[in-house]
């Protein structure tokens, strides 16, 4: 199983927040169709991280470059913020040792571009509750038995996550299919995703238009 759930809907926003010529890691890279984009589009160098070799195959065909590892086995050989983005699209909910994978974001990236579906919108919460059976919705289109997620969590459990490891988040923004939804000041209740903006503690801060271009 590719480490990505198929989330196109992200791209858009993601590409206009990198930098052009940004060195850029997208861990889980899925079949690549993301990196080719920023490269073609944001002119970046990219690698991507992948462990399903089908994916792997149709990244080589369309001339990405990328590594086969699994996330859950941590990314050692890659040092200290050496790259200026990491990419995290849908990935982060189906690893198994999610902590050391967000870590080593925090690790490799001068950034962390992190998208995550939100288990606590209020939708699965309301089929819980009143159905009585896990929730299966637009962006979370799984039956319980053929799930790819292995960990469900929601907003406030990743910021929580993301400051004990010692991360900061700088942005966030909260998202249906892509587009901006209104939360009413309740994210972690209204939002079916969200995207996010993270950096270690002792990383400088982003510069003043740095989101996006």
């Amino acid at each position: 199983m590719s480490a990505r759930l198929s989330a196109p809907h992200h791209y858009d926003r993601i590409c206009e927040l990198v930098e052009p010529g940004s060195r850029v890691l997208d861990l889980g890279c899925g079949d690549g169709v993301l990196l080719r984009r920023l490269a073609e589009e944001r002119g970046v160098r990219g690698l991507g991280i992948e462990i399903d070799p089908d994916a792997i195959a149709r990244c080589v065909e369309s001339g990405v470059d990328v590594v086969q590892a699994d996330l859950d086995q941590g990314i050692a050989g890659f040092p200290d913020g050496s790259y200026d983005v990491v990419l995290l699209n849908e990935t982060l909910q189906v690893t198994h040792r999610t902590d050391l994978v967000l870590r080593e974001v925090l690790r490799v990236g001068r950034r962390g571009i992190v998208t995550v579906p939100n288990f606590g919108y209020w939708r699965l919460r309301w089929q819980i509750v009143f159905r009585g059976r896990m929730p299966v919705t637009r962006a979370l289109p799984f039956p319980w038995y053929e799930t790819p997620n292995i960990r469900v969590l929601t907003l406030r459990d990743f910021r929580r996550l993301c400051r004990k490891l010692g991360g900061v988040i700088e942005h966030a923004e909260y998202l249906r299919k892509g587009a901006p939804v209104r939360t009413l000041g309740l994210p972690n209740l209204m939002a079916p995703e969200a995207l996010f903006i993270i950096r270690a503690a002792g990383a400088a801060p982003s510069s003043p238009g740095g989101q996006g271009g």
